[in-house]
């Protein structure tokens, strides 16, 4: 099993190392901002059909501290941001860092959709994190993973200014952002995705994943990525191929692939919506293979952005502690 994975992974790095930087252009990258995905334009959507819902808005928390626009990674002509969020009674201990990825199809979004879940996890004890990323109107896969990565040794690199364990770095995203999360989980530190980003010294692993309906295979059979028939596909933006063109760059774009002794506990979060997180049994089992804790929350009744709303807010706030209390104890 294990050979036969390494041989994947070596043919996987080779044609994609290939691939990469070659991605057709679809006429998806413009440079421009895509804001068809907002808090504020899912719970439009989503109200109609679930109208006992209420939109979660951002708190002023006395005990939160909250940095805002932080560089953490620069080339000399784009600029990447952080936030920091940190609880400012806590100034003896050291702490968890939790990294937040928003969601958007690895094309829309913004850093500041995850604010209110950032500062009640700050107000529990955590220092959170939620850094920007090029999205495909930007630069194509896996420039957004190169980007995290560098966020990541960045969180890493600062750990003793925040008061934080280096050894307790928890990656967590929702939708897309819960797919790059288990995808920069299950590829710590592998050459093909580190980058030539910033804060090389610093290890891009991560001690925990958080993944809250992001898919885990784009090529698997509960997948629903990939269907241009009407429309590309968000995932055909973001590769800048179709399935059908290139399925190889698919699977090795999917968490699923790397799954391996050294993934790290794995916590799932998900909504009724089957499809967000195709893949997540065969995930399950393989870490089960190797000894690793993993767990997994159903809102059966839950649309896909439910991490925005009420009633699932405060429960997914609960688990999420609840797990990392259970595997750093």
């Amino acid at each position: 099993m294990k050979r036969i994975r390494k041989a994947w992974v070596c043919i996987v790095i080779t044609i994609l190392s290939a691939t990469i930087g070659v991605s057709q252009n679809l006429n998806g990258i413009t440079g421009n901002r895509d804001t068809s995905y907002t808090n504020a334009i899912a719970f439009a959507k989503d109200v109609k059909k679930y109208p006992q819902i209420k939109l979660v808005e951002e708190f002023t928390l006395e005990n939160v501290q909250e940095e805002k626009d932080i560089i953490y990674c620069s080339d000399g002509e784009r600029n990447l941001k952080l936030d920091v969020f940190q609880n400012i009674t806590q100034i003896d201990s050291v702490r968890t860092a939790i990294i937040i990825i928003h969601g958007g199809g690895w094309r829309s979004g913004d850093k500041s959709q995850h604010f209110p879940l950032a500062q009640k996890l700050a107000s529990l004890g955590y220092v959170c994190f939620t850094p920007e990323y090029r999205l495909s109107t930007e630069a194509l896969f896996p420039a957004a993973v190169h980007d995290l990565k560098s966020a990541i040794r960045w969180v890493r690199s600062n750990a003793k200014k925040y008061r934080i364990d280096p050894e307790k770095i928890v990656i967590s995203g929702f939708s897309a952002g819960g797919e790059l999360a288990a995808f920069l989980g299950t590829t710590s530190n592998m050459p093909l995705y580190e980058g030539y980003g910033c804060e090389k010294n610093s290890s891009s692993h991560v001690n925990a994943i958080i993944d809250m309906d992001g898919t885990l295979s784009f090529v698997h059979s509960e997948s629903g990525e990939g269907d241009d028939s009407k429309s590309i596909s968000a995932a055909t933006h973001w590769f800048g191929y179709s399935k059908k063109e290139n399925p190889v760059l698919w699977q090795a774009a999917s968490p699923l692939s790397y799954v391996n002794q050294k993934t790290p506990p794995t916590l799932f979060i998900n909504s009724s919506v089957d499809r967000m997180h195709a893949g997540r049994e065969d995930y399950t089992n393989s870490l089960k293979v190797y000894g690793i804790y993993s767990e997994i929350i159903s809102f059966e009744t839950a649309p896909h952005s439910f991490v925005l709303y009420h009633p699932w807010f405060n429960p997914t706030i609960n688990g999420i502690d609840t797990f990392l209390t259970t595997i750093f104890r």
